[in-house]
C-alpha cells in the first residue's frame, strides 16, 4: 500500500524533511550569493598572485556595462537591478509553497517608521565602523581599493545608485539573514552554528575587497543576526543596509574628484 501523499503546502517529516530542506537552501545559495562567494573567493586569488600590493588594485562596483551609450547602459543597469532581485522572489516563492510569505521575515511595511527608524541607528553606527575598517585594512595592505561607482556623469547615474543599493539591501537580507536563519533553525541548528554560519555566508561573497571586507562584513552579519533575533524582522536591517550602500555609492560619486582622500 502506498504511503499518503503529503499536503503540497508541507515537507515529509523526520529526516527526509530536513534533508530537503537542506538541499533547498543549497540550490537558493547556489543560484544567489553562495555562487558570489565562491567568485569572490577566485577573484581575490587572482588579485594576491598579482605583482601588485593588494591596496594598489581596485575593486570597482557599478560600473558601465555600455560605456559611451547612456541609454544601453541604462537598460543594462535595470537588467542587473531586476535578475538580483529573483533570488528574492524565489525564496518567498518557496515560503508560500511552505504555507506562509515573505512577512514570516518581517519583509512588509507593516511598520515603516520604526522600521526606518532602527534601519537609520544601526547604519550610523556600523557604517562609521566598516569605514574606518576600511581604510584600516587597506593602509596595512590588506585590501583592495574599493571604487564604489563607476557610471558615467549622465541624469540616471543617482537614483540606479539608490536602486543598486536597495537591490543588494533587500537580496542579502532577506536571503541570507531571514530565509538562511529559517531553513537552519528548522533543520535543528543551534543559534551558534546559525550565526556563524550566515556571519561566514556574508563575509565570503565580500572577500574580493580583500581581508578588510571578509571580516567586516562577518562582523556585520554577526550583529545583524543578533538584532534580528531580538526584533523578529529583516526590514531594519533591509533599511540600514540600504542606507549604507546609498551613502556610500551615492556620496562616492558626488564627491569623488573633490576629496582628497578618495582619490
Amino acid at each position: 500500500m502506498a504511503p499518503p501523499a503529503q499536503p503540497a503546502n508541507t515537507l515529509p517529516p523526520g529526516d527526509r524533511g530536513r534533508r530537503l530542506l537542506g538541499a533547498e537552501l543549497l540550490i537558493v545559495l547556489g543560484l544567489s550569493l553562495g555562487a558570489s562567494g565562491i567568485g569572490a573567493l577566485i577573484s581575490f586569488t587572482d588579485s594576491l598572485t598579482q605583482n601588485v600590493a593588494l591596496s594598489h588594485q581596485t575593486a570597482a562596483l557599478n560600473t558601465s556595462a555600455a560605456p559611451g551609450r547612456p541609454w544601453i547602459d541604462l537598460a543594462w543597469q535595470l537588467y542587473y537591478i531586476c535578475r538580483g532581485l529573483m533570488p528574492v522572489v524565489l525564496v518567498g516563492y518557496l515560503l508560500i509553497r511552505e504555507g506562509t510569505s515573505l512577512r514570516v521575515l518581517g519583509f512588509d511595511l507593516r511598520r515603516k517608521l520604526a522600521d526606518l527608524g532602527r534601519g537609520a541607528a544601526v547604519a550610523a553606527v556600523i557604517g562609521g565602523s566598516g569605514l574606518a575598517l576600511y581604510f584600516g585594512s587597506r593602509a596595512a595592505g590588506f585590501n583592495l581599493t574599493v571604487v564604489p561607482s563607476g557610471l558615467p556623469d549622465v541624469w540616471w547615474r543617482i537614483p540606479v545608485l539608490i536602486l543598486s543599493a536597495c537591490q543588494n539591501a533587500v537580496l542579502e537580507e532577506v536571503v541570507v539573514l531571514g530565509y538562511l536563519i529559517r531553513r537552519l533553525d528548522q533543520r535543528g541548528w543551534g543559534a551558534v552554528a546559525v550565526l556563524l554560519t550566515s556571519a561566514a555566508v556574508r563575509g565570503s561573497y565580500h572577500l574580493y575587497q580583500g581581508i578588510g571586507g571578509l571580516v567586516g562584513n562577518m562582523v556585520m552579519g554577526a550583529v545583524f543576526v543578533l538584532l534580528y533575533r531580538r526584533w523578529g524582522r529583516v526590514m531594519p536591517l533591509v533599511a540600514a543596509h540600504a542606507l549604507i550602500d546609498t551613502v556610500a555609492f551615492v556620496g562616492y560619486a558626488l564627491l569623488h574628484g573633490h576629496v582628497g582622500w578618495l582619490n
